[in-house]
């Protein structure tokens, strides 16, 4: 299914950008009384936390999903199956603002996408949430004969990020999320997908976490709707490094395709092991 091109997509990020971003006094708070960070790294298992690093802050992020581990020892659960895996670089230019590029194995997608902090919780209770907002646009590489037009290639995603730190040792956000395809291959999906996300991080130690994510889809589709996702899992992290281990059902490592197009169910077992990498530098 084909609609016209997505123009109102620039419109929805401007409005935020200002709708949000302009909430008086509370954007002005003493960036003194900012708490320390609620999550140890800008993503978490599958989905962007509200985490915008500071200036000058490059990331280098390693994603890798294995296959399915319902066939068991014939694919060593899953290790021995397709796998997908996403190279990425993220850099802040300036406070508050996250730019960064990914490629990813399945559909060969090249991913430009930006984050910007609008909101910091304080100390103080002034403001009791930390709000990014999160955009991509997703380019589908492969070979032109899967295309009729050049812009069918093209999908986005805007999330809005809320997370608190509700004390040192257990952090939560919720993520609301909008995807659009210009192109979907028929009539059983719609070209606009609505969904909700939730994640969670308790410390268990110093360096140690536990972490989950729950996405579930709000559009309902004529066919073929997309399966929830429940992962669950460990962060190890240090000052520059976080490594995240972690059971989920999206294989896909770009959010659009993860929310319209995941096909893995977790009450049949479909569940695979993947992991993030994640690399920062001060330059």
């Amino acid at each position: 299914m084909k609609t016209m091109k997505p123009y109102y997509q620039l419109v929805l990020l401007v409005a935020i950008m200002f709708g949000l971003g302009s909430l008086p006094l509370l954007a002005q708070e003493e960036e003194s009384d900012a708490i320390r960070p609620p999550f140890e790294s800008a993503m978490l298992i599958d989905n962007q936390t509200t985490v915008v690093y500071s200036p000058k802050t490059l990331e280098f992020n390693i994603q890798h999903r294995f296959g399915t581990v319902e066939n068991g020892y014939d694919d060593l659960w899953g290790l021995w199956a397709p796998s997908n895996i996403r190279l990425a670089m993220s850099y802040s230019p300036i406070n508050k603002l996250l730019v960064g590029a990914g490629l990813t194995k399945f559909n060969k997608v090249l991913d430009l996408n930006a984050k910007y902090a609008l909101l910091t919780q304080t100390r103080s209770g002034n403001i009791p949430v930390s709000v990014s907002y999160y955009a991509n646009v997703g380019v589908n590489t492969m070979s032109k004969d899967n295309f009729d037009k050049g812009g069918d290639r093209l999908s986005y995603f805007h999330q809005l990020l809320i997370s608190r730190k509700v004390n040192y040792w257990v952090s939560i956000q919720v993520a609301p999320s909008m995807t659009h395809f210009n192109f979907v291959p028929s009539e059983s999906r719609q070209n606009d997908h609505f969904a909700i996300s939730g994640m969670g991080r308790v410390r268990v130690a110093p360096a140690l976490a536990v972490v989950f994510n729950v996405d579930q889809a709000i559009t309902s589709h004529p066919l073929d709707n997309p399966n929830p996702n429940l992962a669950f899992g460990i962060e190890m992290s240090t000052s520059g490094h976080s490594f995240q281990i972690f059971a989920g059902n999206f294989g896909s490592l770009v959010p659009q395709y993860n929310n319209v197009y995941n096909s893995n169910d977790f009450t049949a077992g479909e569940f695979l092991i993947g992991f993030n990498i994640t690399r920062l530098w001060n330059l």
